[in-house]
């Protein structure tokens, strides 16, 4: 079997990005910790977090704008307007950070592109993966770049259609196997998981009866490409 285009993931999977969330979290439980317990306070953020989704979609953004939430209420409305500046001020110190790619990535890209047709699907905050991803230097590298909401099956099969490519012949390349791994092997994809060493709560999920790949980096993927055609390798 040949290939017929190969997939991947941005934030995490071609450089790092939850390590900026981490950071910028542990800094709000700082803020808020004479108020409430930094457990409570970490885990009515993601409360709210996740409630939000729905309205501000994924991204610095949303984030921000769920830490104000989440300090208006933790504090009864005490949180003070300076202190809601230094939040916005940490978002955009999120947005304006550079784009730091993951070990490998590059040379496995330059490598990939010559054989295939490369597609960046990433989720988010449209400018804020534009940016980013001009920022990476790798945007010439991709037949396709693609900005969605969400990523579900739905998603997934409706940009494999746009660009001709069978399913069965699709290789995802992700670190979230709740966005880069259930919904491709959904739609008849294959997906590759390379686990990041930090994962939002969200993105974690049991993949119980689902068989992918899984790879410890990035470097290791041409070689697996090589094998996957050849029949050389088993899902698990």
């Amino acid at each position: 079997m040949r290939l017929a285009a190969i997939g991947f993931d941005a934030d995490d999977t071609l450089w790092h990005n939850e390590p900026a969330y981490a950071t910028t979290e542990q800094k709000f439980e700082e803020m808020l910790s004479r108020y409430r317990p930094v457990e409570e306070i970490r885990q009515r953020l993601y409360e709210i977090e996740t409630r939000n989704l729905k309205h501000f979609g994924y991204g610095v953004k949303g984030f921000v704008l769920s830490m104000i939430e989440t300090a208006i209420e933790l504090t009864g409305g005490k949180i003070t307007g300076a202190e809601i500046q230094q939040l916005i001020d940490m978002g955009r110190q999120m947005l304006e950070s550079p784009v730091e790619l993951l070990p490998h990535v590059e040379t496995v890209l330059h490598s990939l592109a010559v054989r295939y047709p490369l597609l960046l699907i990433t989720k988010g905050d449209l400018l804020d993966q534009e940016t980013k991803i001009a920022r990476s230097g790798l945007a010439d590298l991709f037949t396709h770049i693609e900005i969605v909401v969400e990523k579900t099956p739905e998603v997934y099969a409706n940009i494999l259609a746009r660009h001709n490519i069978p399913p069965e012949r699709f290789l995802m390349v992700g670190n979230s196997l709740r966005s880069d791994v259930l919904p491709v092997r959904a739609i008849g994809g294959l997906a590759v998981h390379i686990p990041y060493r930090v994962t939002w709560q969200h993105e974690v999920v049991n993949p119980e009866g689902v068989t992918y790949y899984k790879l410890s980096h990035i470097g290791e993927l041409p070689g697996f490409v090589h094998r996957l055609e050849r029949g050389e390798v088993e899902e698990r």
